[in-house]
């Protein structure tokens, strides 16, 4: 349930305790649009990822809606209609660096796509590391069907994640897939059935970031570091890379822990030292 003070904002940051500690759930919260990316929602979720880039006890960000039956709808078209076209490009390159920002946080980022993820709504998405849909999602480029490109990212990451041929193809024809589809070209990692409580994707993508709570965050981020690096540059630099990320992790205090631990024969508990 929201805060009554939360009706009023578009993005919401929740941060869980207990054995949740470490996750934030950034929900976004625009009813009457869908959760079309307007100026309000697209600084709000700005300053929030500003926030938690910050916080040095965020272990895993989860993106999700707190709208039924939808993730992202996209631009909003109505307020777009209302800009110059010299505004135009000036927000778009705002939101290319929004959804550059969530791709760059040191942390893994999981985006719960319950319901559609169209156009800038999917480009959020596929900013993240991990990407978990329920059955009945949708999710589409749909750009070419208003005569415009995705322009927040979506024709560079989208490729890199199911292929080329692939891409292109979704692109071109603004065509939309649902979960199963999803998963089979690799666009999603897990796929589920929704429940009653129409929230079945943040479900499972909570149980990841569960999973990865206990591990040690400096191997997490460094991980994650030596993975986005290492695929932007050939192998062999790629395995330089690594090489220098690995290092960073051996004088830390968390892998002296680690291995006494295993030692011990009990759970490590990690400091992220």
């Amino acid at each position: 349930m929201l805060n009554p003070k939360d009706d009023a904002k578009e993005v919401v940051l929740k941060y869980l305790d207990g054995k949740d500690n470490g996750i934030v759930v950034l929900g976004l919260n625009r009813p009457a649009v869908c959760n079309a990316l307007g100026k309000t929602l697209v600084n709000q979720f700005s300053d929030a990822i500003s926030s938690v880039r910050e916080d040095n006890k965020l272990r895993v960000l989860i993106i999700r809606s707190l709208v039924p039956k939808i993730f992202c709808a996209g631009a909003d078209l109505r307020e777009r209609a209302k800009m110059d076209n010299s505004e135009v490009p000036k927000f778009v390159s705002f939101l290319r660096n929004m959804m550059s920002n969530v791709e760059h946080l040191p942390t893994p980022v999981i985006s719960a796509i319950d319901g559609f993820a169209l156009g800038g709504g999917l480009e959020l998405a596929l900013a993240t590391d991990i990407r978990v849909a329920s059955l009945e999602a949708k999710m589409g480029l749909v750009e070419t069907k208003w005569a415009i490109i995705p322009g927040a990212g979506g024709t560079q990451r989208l490729p890199r994640i199911i292929g080329t041929a692939k891409a292109k193809e979704l692109i071109y024809t603004s065509r939309l897939v649902d979960g199963e589809q999803a998963m089979k070209i690799g666009l999603v990692n897990q796929v589920v059935p929704q429940n009653k409580s129409g929230d079945a994707a943040y479900q499972a993508a909570l149980t990841i970031a569960r999973e990865i709570l206990p591990n040690g965050p400096i191997g997490v981020k460094v991980a994650k570091t030596a993975i986005s690096k290492g695929l932007q540059v050939p192998i062999t630099d790629g395995l330089e890379i690594e090489k220098q990320c690995y290092a960073k992790t051996v004088d830390t205090k968390d892998r002296i822990e680690g291995l006494a631990a295993f030692a011990a024969k009990r759970i490590p508990i990690y400091q992220g030292m």
